[in-house]
């Protein structure tokens, strides 16, 4: 027993709450009383008891009545409430059960039994609350664990991207406004928040691949031959090669390997369509075309932002998801966005 033990007494028979009363007072418990339903509230908002033994058959507002008073308030429903009444219909003691009640004890009672249930409830209680601050504390340290683990990948993930734009110039900010756009579209299709971080930081890689493919290939301003493009279009399947080994918490090799292919089928490398593919490599793809089309490159200058939104807009449910078109151009259009400069 704790000497914080405090044990609220509810009974409108007055030789009953001395009885109680002088049973928990030699054993060390602190015990406050009330003779009704509404006193007992009362004095539950001013002492804030361990535990509560409770009449039921009392004047005005009766033992049942004061119980649910009791749970309904968050404050006070986990104090351990005991019935002690002389009713002894079985259906009395399951409605008491039901409303909340961890024990019945019927009267006349044997003080011996009365105490060990109210010490065994208190233990419970006790016991409840440790393991309550066990699981708050040891969540608490997996989430600061956590977080640390994705500042870390953070850091990573942005260290691969500044290698590849450090070895493509031009093209320099292309992932990091990408990420920022395709993080933009899956939160406007109210994606998972975790489906939205995982997606945004496949998109601050995804031309990871470009690391294989010569530099004077990546920054030529001519057209490229025919050899030259299907080196550029390897570098999926190298983002992917790269990627797949780490264990990440989300696809984001997979997401890197399909960011160019398309919903019929007709994108690069594998030729996968829109049924077989995944929601964030579809968003990825119309984040990289809007960014690309919108954004100078060594061999043409910039086509703009409504050339981009035309491209998209006209191969809507043929190259490009609808759901995610449909997205981008509410952001555009409708919320104000705006591509990062």
């Amino acid at each position: 027993m704790s000497e914080q033990d405090t044990l609220l007494v509810v009974d409108d028979d007055p030789a009953t709450l001395d009885l109680l009363t002088e049973i928990f007072s030699d054993e060390g418990y602190k015990v406050c009383t009330a003779n009704n339903g509404t006193a007992a509230l009362a004095t539950t908002e001013s002492q804030k008891p361990s535990l509560v033994l409770l009449d039921i058959g009392m004047q005005g507002m009766d033992g049942f009545e004061t119980c649910v008073k009791l749970k309904e308030n968050k404050k006070y429903r986990d104090i351990p409430l005991i019935f002690v009444s002389a009713m002894q219909n079985p259906s009395q003691k399951v409605r008491g059960f039901a409303l909340g009640a961890v024990d019945f004890v019927s009267k006349p009672f044997q003080s011996d039994e009365l105490l060990a249930r109210v010490r065994t409830h208190l233990e419970l209680k006790r016991l409840r609350a440790n393991l309550e601050a066990a699981v708050a504390s040891r969540t608490e340290e997996l989430l600061s664990s956590f977080d640390r683990m994705r500042k870390v990948l953070g850091a990573i993930i942005h260290a691969m991207a500044v290698a590849v734009e450090t070895r493509d110039p031009y093209t320099a900010g292309h992932q990091r406004k990408v990420s920022d756009l395709a993080r933009s579209i899956g939160s406007e299709m109210k994606l998972d928040e975790d489906v939205v971080d995982g997606l945004r930081m496949a998109a601050a890689i995804h031309d990871i691949g470009k690391i294989s493919v010569p530099a004077e290939i990546l920054s030529k301003p001519g057209k490229l031959t025919n050899l030259e493009f299907s080196l550029i279009q390897s570098h999926p399947e190298t983002g992917y090669e790269i990627l797949k080994d780490i264990d990440f918490p989300w696809p984001i090799a997979r997401i890197v390997l399909e960011h160019h292919e398309r919903i019929n089928g007709s994108g690069y490398p594998n030729g996968t369509p829109g049924d077989k593919l995944l929601t964030e490599s579809k968003i990825l793809a119309v984040a990289d075309v809007v960014e690309s089309m919108a954004s100078h490159r060594p061999y043409r200058p910039s086509l703009g932002i409504n050339a981009a939104l035309e491209e998209i807009s006209k191969n809507s449910g043929i190259l490009y998801d609808g759901e995610v078109v449909k997205a981008c151009l509410r952001l555009f259009n409708e919320r104000g966005y705006r591509l990062q400069h």
